[in-house]
């Protein structure tokens, strides 16, 4: 099965790569990890990304092959949000870990995050587009141990005294 590891990090126009496939993929997929899926093609993939690695649409990767692919941002069930004060609600999202795209005059969240928008008194309009949401993605300089992940439910909370 081909595999696929690796981002390019460079622009497709510096070294006029040939694109010899596509990979549509909705966020959940493009968020680094592993997963299987399928290029347009039909042709079956391993992902097999760094953890905390994202793939935006237009981004190319890599195969195992030798080709380079282009990443599609699928079209997903969202809800975009339009209020008085977006930074305030962008904020209450983010503490709450919803994903969040940020837009000029707008956010985009998962369409399961109703709940939470009605919570915080928002309104929302149902959306199908792809979602590119506001990440962190890990610097190279990490790799040693030193992860960000937020492991709540364990209340291991470090107290300065």
């Amino acid at each position: 099965m081909l595999e696929i590891k690796a981002k390019l990090k460079i622009a497709r126009a510096a070294y006029k790569l040939e694109v010899k496939g596509r990979l549509r993929l909705p966020f959940a997929q493009r968020r680094g990890g592993e997963a299987q899926a399928r290029l347009e093609s039909g042709e079956e993939v391993a992902l097999k990304l760094r953890r905390g690695e994202v793939l935006r649409g237009g981004d190319l990767v890599t195969a195992s092959d030798g080709r380079v692919i282009e990443v599609v941002a699928a079209p997903e069930k969202l809800l975009q949000v339009t209020a008085d004060s977006l930074a305030k609600l962008a904020y209450h999202l983010g503490s709450r870990h919803v994903p969040v795209e940020v837009g000029k005059d707008f956010l985009r969240v998962p369409a399961d995050a109703g709940e939470v928008l009605e919570e915080l008194g928002a309104k929302a309009s149902p959306v199908e587009a792809p979602f590119e949401p506001e990440v962190t993605e890990p610097h190279d300089h990490d790799d040693h141990g030193h992860g960000h992940d937020h492991h709540h439910h364990d209340h291991d909370h470090h107290h300065h005294k």
